[in-house]
């Protein structure tokens, strides 16, 4: 059974708050970006520029995103179809790629991205 209902936006600015505290720690910060890094991206509909934490993984220059409870969440939906631009902070840098989010039969979504391609 998944999650059916919104999360209250009070609870994911606290989320996304404490993620962002903990990743630019001196202390915990390089342990911390090794897995979480910032996408930041533009709405399709709504042209606002938008930023959010999220777990990664790095192969070369394509970086797959997991996205958790994805009913729950609408920024991976700016990437259907042909996908989009976005930019992700890796390696202390800032990175443009185009990403693409798919769905699979069991409902799952992943966001794969492509460094150096679409510039955001």
């Amino acid at each position: 059974m998944g999650y059916r209902g919104p999360l209250p936006r009070t609870a994911i600015a606290r989320y996304n708050t404490c993620v962002g505290a903990l990743r630019t720690s001196p202390r915990w910060g390089p342990l911390v970006r090794r897995h979480l890094t910032q996408i930041t991206y533009t709405g399709r509909r709504s042209g606002r520029t938008f930023s959010t934490p999220v777990g990664y993984r790095r192969a070369g220059d394509v970086v797959t995103i997991r996205v958790m409870m994805p009913d729950a969440k609408s920024w991976w939906r700016n990437f259907t179809g042909d996908g989009g631009p976005l930019t992700l902070e890796l390696d202390d840098t800032d990175r443009t790629g185009n990403a693409v989010a798919r769905r699979d039969a069991k409902g799952r979504v992943t966001v794969t991205v492509h460094l150096g391609e679409g510039g955001a």
